[in-house]
């Protein structure tokens, strides 16, 4: 794969979404809105319980509800289905509950009705009779070995290679535990000057897509199941599906289209299983689309209890850390073992810190799952080490960015891991926010004696990019020389779409906008691992430039035969195949028409990605080869604070993204932009309240994500530049770049503007002065 453009025009170039026209005008497909003749709607009976053994479920008043066609519990399907279980990290969740539910809102049986309101209305008939068991809610609390057991036994998936190592447990809520060490951290902390220990603890959250999670399943003519879904990972689906229901691949066809919104939310399998087993069942289509308010219990983001000490010296130099993350699972893996793990391989920062021991534990609790989610992990662990980094600088007497830049991981350094990140430029992002935030310019704190106090703060952060995984693609060349990229990247709102097209129009010398993108579809669209952890652009854009170098050198192949002339002296530029030496310029029609005859012959290109890999040690969590590429971001915040009510009002914020190489420059600061703004309100407002396991704030009218006051005054968005040697054209993944440092840089800010320090998220105008009132000596009534 060439790295440099072949063409210029397309890399670096802002171009509009190639959806836009589609969006705009509502013809843009969303599987929402598909509709199946004699289709049938589900309506989901959850559990009222967070642990409980199932005595009995009462469908009979629902079954006899006009327009109910049947009532589907968990045995039905076990009778289709010997092992309905299913997880990327471990097989623990059912598709319905069987004997036992695990949290309050946990699926336990599907009314399938004519239509929606019907089966809406149809499960609140259904009743389940509940035998209460022990339930246990706090991450700390789970991990102890007395605490009630949410999983007699776990049972390992093997899906993923780095997730190879778990192996079946009992007698423990641990799911998973990631370690590592590096030096020698309690003799480093007694050569340190100075200790300091904290604790921080992050809230669970959810990724409120505006696009709720839909599935449709149908059977075709030849029994083949046929699921279309709004699902991040087409391909992973349609494996899980195969596997529970013992069938080869090719009798699943997982199909996909634009999708509004995902976060991570929509990874993995959701209730595709669930749509399928009930279309098996009835031998109708079946359609499973929850509402808004649904979600809430499907997937949310970790909370963590994260303990940190840190040793440094009288100058500033840290020597040591030693970190012990918990992170609240949920009562299924999903893929919490993953983030436990990669979250972990950065808990000690993008610092160059000699001595470093990190403990890294998911959880099972009586909650909602957790899984993926934007950041995947690291904007919970930055939080802590971020917010201590400035404790520390604080009580030092060290001004926060110079104490950041004596110990920032340098270019060619080994991180914790033992991975050398030659691509992360951690430096520069940091100098880049301190520029955007005018860290160095005398800041208005406010008049004496006036409630409202401002403040600065900054933070940094760094991830690894989820590693070892695979993408492949195809690029088809027709008779006209137009061109259809096949990709099983899912468009969720981030762009793609348009920057394949780019990386593909880039080498074949033509618009991105004439590009068409073919949405996946396992039936046409080859493998991908997913549409997560910042990575399509980088492994898909690797696949998609090798299959668009194969069509080139096929197309300028049969060219130099048409032609008569060497291949070397062939480019291609808007459509044409230009002859260097003669001046000749024939377009790639005639070219294809001379060589095929006209209206006839198709050149396809074929690529894939799989990137270098080297699993860490068990016991130490070393690695030489951790990550293909490392995002480094960094996040400013100029901000007030109401000392009278506790309210923050965020008046500047500056984000700044590592990007390697910006193939769409407008993109990337969107990107960025709207990373950091969702992150901000998880920083400032978004939190599941529960009482005893009960939610007491589903749906949007109480879950409070911000709305457009609540948006800073101002944004700066920058990015940096470090060409990946191994991405395309220089191009790294941005979009989780924008989330990692803005919780810490806000705290930061706070403690700037009135000298207290919050410690657990989110930073309400109650938690805030609560904490003024504590520093003043009283306590908030």
């Amino acid at each position: 794969m060439r790295t440099e453009p072949l063409q210029d025009g397309q890399v670096g170039r802002s171009v509009s979404r190639v959806e836009s026209a589609a969006k705009v005008s509502g013809a843009a497909e969303y599987i929402y809105n598909l509709e199946i003749p004699h289709m049938l709607h589900a309506g989901i009976a959850r559990s009222q319980v967070p642990h409980g053994r199932i005595a009995a479920i009462h469908t009979e008043a629902a079954r006899r509800m006009p327009g109910v066609e049947t009532v589907v519990t968990g045995s039905g399907i076990a009778s289709l289905i010997p092992d309905p279980y299913y997880g990327p990290a471990f097989h623990d969740q059912p598709i319905l509950a069987l004997d036992v539910v695990r949290f309050v809102g946990e699926a336990v049986a599907v009314v399938l009705a004519a239509t929606h309101e019907t089966a809406r209305e149809a499960k609140d008939l259904v009743a389940v009779d509940y035998e209460p068991l022990p339930a246990v809610f706090d991450e700390s609390e789970a991990a102890k070995p007395e605490a009630p057991l949410v999983h007699e036994q776990l049972r390992p998936s093997a899906a993923f290679e780095d997730l190879r190592h778990l192996s079946g447990r009992s007698g423990t809520n641990i799911s998973m535990e990631y370690r590592l060490r590096r030096g020698d951290v309690g003799a480093a902390f007694e050569e340190s000057d100075q200790l300091f220990e904290d604790t921080f603890r992050t809230q669970q959250v959810m990724h409120a897509p505006l696009e709720p999670h839909v599935a449709v399943a149908e059977l075709d003519g030849s029994g083949r199941l046929i699921v279309h879904s709004s699902t991040q990972s087409p391909s992973f689906v349609r494996a899980e599906l195969a596997r529970l229901l013992g069938w080869p691949e090719h009798r699943v066809r997982v199909r996909t289209a634009f999708v509004g919104g995902g976060f991570g939310a929509k990874l993995y399998m959701k209730v595709e299983a669930l749509a399928a087993a009930c279309a098996l069942l009835t031998g109708r289509p079946v359609r499973i689309a929850l509402s808004m308010d649904e979600q809430f219990y499907v997937i949310t983001r970790h909370a963590t209890t994260f303990a940190i000490k840190t040793g440094v010296t009288s100058d500033g130099r840290i020597r040591a850390r030693e970190c012990s993350i918990w992170w609240n699972g949920g009562a299924y893996a999903d893929i919490g073992p993953r983030v436990t793990q990669k979250a972990g391989f950065v808990a000690s920062g993008p610092y160059d810190i000699a001595n470093v021991s990190i403990d890294s534990r998911a959880v099972y609790t009586n909650l909602p799952p957790a899984g993926a989610m934007r950041g995947f992990g690291v904007p919970q662990v930055n939080w802590a080490y971020e917010s201590q980094m400035d404790i520390m600088a604080h009580r030092l007497g060290i001004d926060p960015v110079e104490f950041r830049r004596r110990n920032a991981l340098k270019s060619g350094q080994p991180q914790a891991t033992g991975t050398i990140p030659s691509d992360a430029n951690t430096e520069t992002v940091l100098d880049e926010v301190a520029r955007l935030i005018r860290w160095s310019e005398p800041r208005d704190r406010g008049g004496e004696g006036q409630p409202r106090r401002r403040g600065r703060g900054i933070a940094i952060g760094i991830k690894a990019v989820v590693t070892p995984t695979t993408s492949a693609a195809a690029v088809k060349l027709d008779a006209d020389g137009s061109v259809t990229v096949f990709a099983g990247t899912v468009d969720i709102g981030q762009g793609s779409d348009t920057v394949l097209a780019q990386i593909a129009g880039e080498i074949l010398g033509t618009a991105a906008e004439s590009i068409r993108i073919a949405h996946p579809d396992t039936d046409l669209t080859p493998y991908d691992m997913g549409t997560l952890g910042s990575r399509s652009t980088f492994h898909m854009g690797s696949a998609v430039a090798t299959a668009t170098c194969d069509v080139r050198a096929q197309l300028l192949a049969v060219a130099a035969r048409t032609l008569n002339a060497p291949v070397g002296d062939l480019d291609l530029s808007d459509g044409h195949v230009i002859v260097r030496q003669g001046e000749q310029k024939v377009s790639v029609e005639e070219i294809m028409a001379r060589a095929f005859g006209r209206g006839a012959g198709t050149l396809v290109g074929s690529g894939s990605f799989t990137p270098s890999y080297e699993p860490p040690d068990a016991d130490t969590g070393q690695s030489r080869d951790i990550a293909v590429f490392w995002m480094v971001g960094g996040a400013g915040v100029d901000l007030e604070v109401d000392t009278e009510t506790g309210k923050i009002r965020v008046r500047r914020l500056a984000v700044v993204g590592d990007v390697g190489r910006a193939i769409n420059p407008e993109l990337v600061r969107a990107q960025l932009s709207g990373a950091a703004l969702q992150q901000l309100g998880m920083t400032l407002s978004e939190e599941l309240r529960f009482e005893d396991g009960q939610l007491t704030n589903p749906g949007l009218a109480f879950y409070k994500v911000p709305i457009f006051p609540d948006l800073p005054d101002e944004i700066e968005v920058g990015f940096v530049e470090s060409p990946h040697p191994k991405g395309p054209f220089g191009a790294k993944g941005v979009g989780e770049t924008g989330t990692l440092a803005v919780a810490a840089a806000v705290g930061n800010a706070l403690f700037d503007a009135v000298g207290v320090r919050v410690r657990e998220l989110p930073l309400t105008p109650e938690r805030v002065l609560r904490a003024l009132k504590a520093a003043a000596g009283s306590a908030l009534e």
